[in-house]
């Protein structure tokens, strides 16, 4: 009996087929303890970034027009007529010296100057390359016309739209998801595997009968805890403090974020695969993410490019992701209806982890 229950205890335990899966990715997490800047980059940066564009863009009164009238035979005349017009409000008029009036535009201190011609017109004298000058000229002329007596013959009303929904914060808070998942996939993991290719902590897993695709996919898949933040961080962001309106399912939002994050992570882990150096790693990263920064419709809509770019940039993972986000929180699409930009995003995961698995090197 005492033998037989010897050989009984002395037989070696068994993991299960992912019980290294789930030390790894425990581990994974539990590291970011160590790295607060990581942290900083992952879940501050972001908010600091919305709220300062959040306020820089917000809804404020209408600019005012700032206008310098060359003194002169029939500068009174301008300021006359210029106080009748209902625009009145809107614009800042001065009475100058021409040279004071002409040394004021080139500084930016004023955005059109106006010089009568004695009689009875005027010359505008703007910089077209100003959007702010363009606007005065037509702003100006239209109140000098209207004081001196012009009638529409169309009669026009205007409403204004500011609603949530249509304002730019609403547009950028969605792109700011979308960026974040991206350089949080792929610098929270490149960074990571090539810090510890070059500590020699990689070799020492060789040694391990740990899987390869189960290190991987730990890597990428710690992503997805730290989305859940992400996304409750910017979403509560943009609702609490913006007034935001969220029309899309939650689940839906979440099921999105979850295969961008997977994705860029897999984009990650094939960018750094056999990078041997964190400047090699960096040239990298900025060359694969430089093109989605600039046009995946981040801080400003990719249908300002040229028609014959939109093919291109419909395809980059980065603009199916912020296109998604988007038609869901703005619009309340369904999941459904992202069928094709799920499918971009879903091949080029699949295939960047399928070419990191092959090409990944441990030393």
């Amino acid at each position: 009996m005492m033998v037989a229950h010897q050989s009984a205890s002395s037989t070696p335990q068994r993991n299960g087929r992912w019980s290294g899966y789930t030390h790894l990715l425990t581990a994974r997490l539990l590291e970011l303890k160590r790295e607060p800047e990581v942290i900083f980059w992952v879940f501050g940066f972001p908010i600091l970034l919305a709220l300062g564009l959040g306020i820089a863009f917000r809804n404020k009164p209408a600019d005012v027009t700032r206008v310098a009238i060359v003194a002169g035979p029939g500068a009174q005349d301008a300021l006359s007529l210029l106080k009748k017009s209902p625009h009145n409000s809107s614009i800042r008029e001065e009475i100058l010296d021409e040279p004071q009036a002409l040394q004021g535009f080139r500084l930016g201190k004023y955005d059109l100057v106006v010089v009568p011609d004695g009689k009875a017109g005027f010359q505008f004298r703007y910089d077209p390359a100003r959007p702010e000058s363009a606007l005065s000229r037509a702003l100006v002329d239209d109140a000098l016309q209207f004081g001196a007596g012009r009638k529409d013959p169309i009669a026009t009303t205007a409403v204004v739209s500011s609603e949530p929904g249509s304002r730019y914060i609403d547009f950028l808070i969605p792109g700011l998801l979308g960026m974040n998942l991206m350089n949080s996939g792929m610098w929270g993991i490149g960074f990571a595997l090539v810090d510890m290719r070059q500590r020699k902590l990689l070799k020492r897993f060789v040694a391990t009968p740990m899987r390869r695709s189960d290190f991987l996919l730990a890597l990428t898949s710690s992503r997805l805890v730290l989305m859940v933040i992400e996304i409750v961080l910017l979403l509560g962001l943009g609702v609490l403090v913006f007034h935001m309106r969220v029309l899309g399912s939650l689940l839906t939002i979440l099921l999105l974020a979850a295969v961008g994050a997977v994705t860029f992570g897999g984009l990650g882990l094939l960018t750094a695969s056999r990078a041997q150096k964190i400047e090699s790693v960096s040239g990298l990263m900025n060359l694969v993410m430089m093109p989605m920064w600039i046009f995946s419709g981040v801080f400003f809509s990719a249908e300002r490019f040229p028609a014959l770019l939109q093919p291109f940039i419909k395809l980059l993972p980065l603009t199916a992701l912020n296109d998604a986000l988007r038609a869901t929180i703005l619009q309340g699409a369904s999941l459904t209806a992202q069928s094709g930009r799920l499918l971009i995003l879903i091949l080029w995961g699949g295939i960047s982890f399928a070419l990191a698995l092959r090409w990944f090197r441990w030393t």
